[in-house]
């Protein structure tokens, strides 16, 4: 593991001790109604850390009524205008993302610095591949891993000037194996905590599956201290993603489901009973692998290390649990049956 130096973000600790699920708002940043009930959705699905863009003096007045309305840190996304992030400051944000080097010459980096340090806001540096500086792209001729770390370390440096660490980084691309090693060499350059994510990943499909491999791949080797999940898509679905992530690479508790992909062994439909079990257990805390399989011969045997599941016969089904214990139900009832029996676990 990491020697993470620790950064508080309202009430989260980034030290690697524990995973952050983070999201951003796609309302229209003006839309204050709407970006508060998608505030409320976010943490109500699992979200803890919260981002907003304010592109203009309009949009701080986000932070107060965002703040007023949900419990988890805010982090203010500004660029170019440092007295957005003055202003955001002044509004009670948790978090400030900010590339130094974008908003002009040191005595606006200073004033953001002082800004940020009476009132114990952290800076997350943002980089990703395309916005690298002429200057890096000219020495390594793209957006290599090791021009997008020099690049968050040059801006990591110019708050280090006015003796701030207080900072969290982040360098995202699209390319997901270019993203990868791009966060392996900043973890061993730096020790700054660092937020994951595949930038412009797509879709829901095609996102969750570079993000997976991405941010996966990455708190495997110990690496990582925020996640998101970026999706073309409703924001709320991030949240599932990311605990999904999580879940799967045992960082996070909740329902584990593993269900076997059927042949034609198979006599109940199984892909609908997977779906309805899946659905229904994803915001229960319990810290549990639940077992959807088609038949006895990828029932008990191949799931038994699972704490309870089915196994699909012809028009039924066997109920089973670890301590051996087993029921027959009919295939109308397995679902229903089956979340009884999670219950009372």
């Amino acid at each position: 593991m990491r020697n993470v130096r620790p950064v508080k973000v309202g009430d989260c600790v980034l030290d690697g001790k524990h995973i952050y699920i983070q999201s951003m708002l796609n309302m229209r940043s003006d839309d204050i109604e709407g970006s508060v009930k998608q505030a409320v959705e976010l943490e109500k699905a699992g979200c803890e850390i919260i981002r907003a863009a304010i592109p203009n003096m309009e949009a701080v007045k986000l932070i107060p009524a965002i703040k007023k309305a949900v419990s988890i840190p805010l982090v203010a996304d500004i660029h170019f205008d440092y007295k957005l992030a003055l202003e955001s400051a002044a509004a009670g944000v948790d978090k400030i993302r900010i590339n130094p080097g974008n908003i002009g010459g040191m005595d606006r980096v200073k004033a953001v610095v002082d800004a940020c340090r009476s009132k114990a806001i952290p800076i997350r540096i943002g980089v990703n591949s395309g916005s690298l500086e002429k200057e890096l792209l000219a020495k390594y001729g793209s957006p290599t891993p090791e021009a997008l770390v020099e690049s968050a370390l040059n801006h990591a440096a110019m708050l280090e000037r006015f003796d701030f660490n207080d900072i969290v980084i982040s360098i995202k691309s699209s390319d997901v194996s270019k993203m990868i090693a791009s966060y392996r060499l900043a973890a061993k350059k730096c020790n700054y905590p660092l937020h994951l994510g595949v930038t412009e990943a797509g879709t829901e499909r095609m996102g969750l599956i570079k993000s997976a491999i991405g941010i996966g791949s990455l708190l495997c080797d110990g690496i990582g201290e925020t996640i998101r999940v970026s999706l073309t898509d409703d924001p709320v679905r991030e949240i599932y993603a990311a605990k999904d992530i999580l879940k799967s690479i045992g960082k996070r508790g909740g329902v584990r489901l593993v269900s076997c992909p059927t042949c034609g062994r198979t006599r109940i439909d199984l892909v609908k009973a997977a779906k309805l079990v899946e659905e229904a257990v994803k915001d229960m805390d319990k810290d549990i692998t639940v077992a959807v399989m088609g038949c006895i011969v990828n029932g008990p045997g191949e799931a038994r290390e699972a704490d309870i599941g089915i196994a699909g016969g012809d028009g039924c089904a066997i109920i089973f649990k670890k301590d051996g214990s087993q029921r027959k139900v009919r295939e109308e009832d397995i679902v229903p049956e089956l979340l009884k029996e999670i219950e009372l676990l």
